[in-house]
């Protein structure tokens, strides 16, 4: 085997790498970014003049190419796999597109396809649509005006992803479909959504622009009365914030469900919801407000969409006002709903935000120049068949010449020159009389056929005049909005209320306000009483070990702040609790509030007896102690739920609510203990302060008891009082504890 040379080794060595080229981030989004933002804003999400997204108009095109705008329903699966010779992202999507365009799926005030089979439902996110294999379809009649004139020359054809055949940029649609069909898309840095609209009062909105094109915003609001979906419901209408939609295409608009009181089962039939919500969003919101024991009023509701339609029943207790029951659901649940409204169109490719009379001039001119296009393609036409013709006319006086020329012509390719000489004639004039059947060359044919010359002048002078004139071709397409409204128009499906017709319910119903004994265990049980049960019976039963420590009187509708063991403040209301008798052991709080695992109250204040002035005494297992001022735990808003309560560096024993000074009686595990006054313990602003030592205890121990001190003669003596702090606390037997502690005054 021959040795290598050095020449080859050298050649081996691989060459040292370049020096990577350093590139501005912004250069790199740009040159990577942007095309696939362009791409998706453009040819995906946002909406164009015809109402169309590409992937929807490749799936109608690909349906009319399939002669399903006259024929026989066919396949869904047939439709899907035709499609995806245009639009290439796969079968999914393609069904998904169709199922939305579809009769079955109720989404659309005039469906494009009439489809047969399960394609789910609008309102409902959880009703699926069937596979493709099972379902049928084919365009609804209402597509015809989709495609009228597209095989005119009406709109630009380009040639698909790979080359094979040729799609449209646009449908020369002949009604403002853009805003008649409702339309969604979320691209990159924007979206679209665009609501539908009545189709007869666009379709007079437009006769009034191309009348006037300088309509004023009040006549159309008069024309376009307001957004009209085909869930129907109820528009909650102010004129100002439609105006603002109308002018700017961006605003929000109110929508209310239609329902009905049946007054022999007790129940509310819901049979329209806003378009902007479903079925399962309403019944998720009813079923935490029922947990929640805010739907007292309500005894069951369920979803009974049937073979009917829609329809959501709510079966009420006896004696519920309905009225005043649907106003409260209107501003807790999706039962009123906003449809959030931002007309961003492409337009001649690049995105635009435009108000309704802008939209409808913008689809004016698009449909001008479709219409041209078309008028031009049939002049085209006429001309070349009257050129024909007129050729024709000059072979009838002398039939049997042209016969004779044809029979005595040795060669074919000689006939077409033959002819133009003899009767001067051009070459396309000659083709078509040499291609004329032997049975038609006779005089009457010919006769016939001339006597469509005069018509045709007179259409190509009138396509010449109404090409020239742009009033005339305004006429002609107010003729043809005049038509579709005619045949398709419809009376609206959603209705309208005034905004100062609809009366605004308390979020929450009042609750009856009554006397009632409150009452708070140590393991965290809860008991509201009703002065009259308290009198049948005011023995409490408890749980084996667990004790009183809050026994006070109150009413319904009194707040209440729970502190817990877990430096959380919750906030509650008498009434948020049920009734119970001083037998039972009440509700168990932190089920009730939600409360953490592990969590319980160690402390109940009343809201209405504190003042901004006064503080909570926290003291901890590590015999610290803190004052807090209530004024540290003010929020801008009314919260629930309050984190942070108090310092976590130690667990907590106690919290004393002080409105005045206290006197305390802390005992340590040693049976060791002190009483000090309230004042003595060091006011600190921030909530989390750790406090400072108020009893000294040794290695190991830990402060176990807070308790007020009743008996002040008796604290005076036993070496428990402290004037100052840390202080060493003396012996106490369970007598003196028992003696200090036991007053009536120990729950304030």
């Amino acid at each position: 085997m021959p040795k290598k040379t050095n020449k080859n080794k050298k050649a081996e060595v691989a060459a040292p790498p370049k020096p990577a080229i350093p590139q501005l981030i912004t250069d790199t989004i740009r040159d990577n970014y942007m095309p696939y933002v362009m791409t998706v804003i453009v040819s995906r999400a946002i909406p164009e003049i015809d109402g169309f997204k590409p992937s929807q108009r490749k799936l109608l095109y690909t349906m009319y190419k399939m002669g399903l705008l006259t024929g026989q329903k066919t396949k869904s699966s047939n439709i899907v796999g035709q499609t995806m010779k245009l639009n290439p992202h796969g079968d999914a999507t393609i069904y998904e597109t169709m199922v939305r365009l579809t009769r079955g799926y109720e989404a659309l005030l005039h469906p494009f396809v009439d489809s047969k089979g399960s394609f789910g439902k609008q309102y409902s996110r959880d009703m699926a649509f069937a596979a493709p294999r099972y379902t049928e379809a084919k365009l609804d009649g209402f597509c015809a005006e989709l495609f009228s004139g597209i095989d005119k020359d009406a709109v630009d054809m380009v040639p698909n992803y790979d080359n094979t055949t040729t799609e449209p940029v646009l449908l020369p649609t002949t009604f403002p479909n853009i805003l008649v069909s409702p339309n969604s898309g979320i691209a990159v840095g924007m979206a679209s959504s665009v609501c539908s609209f009545n189709l007869a009062e666009i379709c007079d909105a437009t006769i009034a622009l191309l009348k006037k094109p300088n309509t004023s915003t009040d006549k159309l609001l008069d024309l376009i009365k307001a957004p009209d979906f085909a869930t129907g419901g109820t528009v909650v209408y102010d004129r100002e914030a439609m105006r603002a939609v109308y002018e700017t295409g961006r605003g929000s608009i109110k929508l209310r469900a239609v329902w009905k009181y049946d007054k022999k089962a007790n129940c509310i039939d819901v049979l329209e919801i806003p378009y902007s919500t479903s079925i399962e969003a309403i019944m998720k919101k009813l079923t935490d407000l029922y947990k929640a024991g805010k739907l007292k009023e309500v005894s069951d509701f369920r979803d009974e969409i049937g073979l009917s339609g829609f329809r959501l029943t709510i079966d009420l207790k006896r004696g519920t006002d309905p009225e005043a029951l649907m106003n409260r659901l209107y501003s807790q649940t999706p039962l009123q709903d906003a449809f959030d409204c931002n007309f961003n169109i492409l337009i001649d490719g690049a995105p635009k935000t435009m108000g309704v009379a802008e939209i409808l001039n913008e689809w004016i001119r698009f449909r001008l120049a479709c219409f041209c296009r078309e008028c031009r393609f049939d002049l085209t036409k006429k001309e070349e068949k009257l050129h024909l013709l007129i050729g024709l006319g000059k072979i009838l006086l002398d039939i049997d010449r042209a016969i004779a020329i044809v029979r005595g012509t040795e060669k074919e390719s000689d006939v077409v020159p033959n002819l133009c000489e003899a009767f001067r004639i051009d070459e396309v004039q000659a083709e078509y009389i040499a291609e004329i059947k032997l049975r038609h060359l006779n005089r009457e044919y010919i006769l016939d056929r001339i006597k469509e010359i005069e018509d045709l002048q007179k259409e190509i002078a009138r396509l010449k005049d109404l090409l020239g004139d742009v009033l005339k071709q305004k006429a002609e397409i107010i003729k043809q909005l005049e038509a579709v409204k005619k045949t398709y128009g419809k009376p609206r499906k959603t209705g309208i209320i005034g905004a100062e017709e609809v009366s605004e319910a308390p979020a929450q119903p009042e609750e009856e306000n009554y006397p009632v004994r409150v009452v708070l265990t140590k393991e965290g049980y809860f008991k509201k009483i009703t002065m009259r049960s308290l009198q049948g019976s005011d023995v409490h039963s408890l749980k084996e070990g667990d004790e009183i420590t809050v026994d006070e009187d109150a009413e319904n509708q009194d707040e209440l702040i729970f502190i817990t063991n877990a430096c959380q403040i919750y906030n509650a209301r008498v009434s948020d609790f049920d009734q119970v008798k001083a037998s039972s052991l009440g509700e168990f709080v932190a089920a009730k509030l939600k409360m953490d695992p592990g969590e319980r109250p160690i402390a109940l204040l009343f809201k209405k007896k504190l003042k901004p002035t006064d503080r909570i005494v926290y003291l901890f297992r590590n015999g610290k102690g803190v004052r807090v001022p209530l004024s540290a735990y003010e929020t801008k808003g009314a919260r629930r739920k309050l984190t942070g309560a108090y310092s976590s560096a130690s667990p907590i024993v106690a919290a004393i609510w002080e409105d005045k000074p206290k006197e305390l009686l802390l005992e340590s595990d040693a049976h060791r203990a002190i009483i000090v006054s309230t004042r003595l313990i060091p006011e600190k602003t921030t909530r989390t302060a750790s406090g400072v030592t108020v009893l000294q205890l040794k290695r190991g121990q830990t402060l176990v008891s807070v308790l007020p001190v009743g008996d002040r003669d008796a604290a005076s003596g036993g070496g428990w009082k402290k004037l100052k702090i840390p202080a060493a606390g003396a012996p106490l037997s369970a007598a003196d504890r028992k003696k200090l502690s036991a007053q009536p005054d120990q729950a304030k």
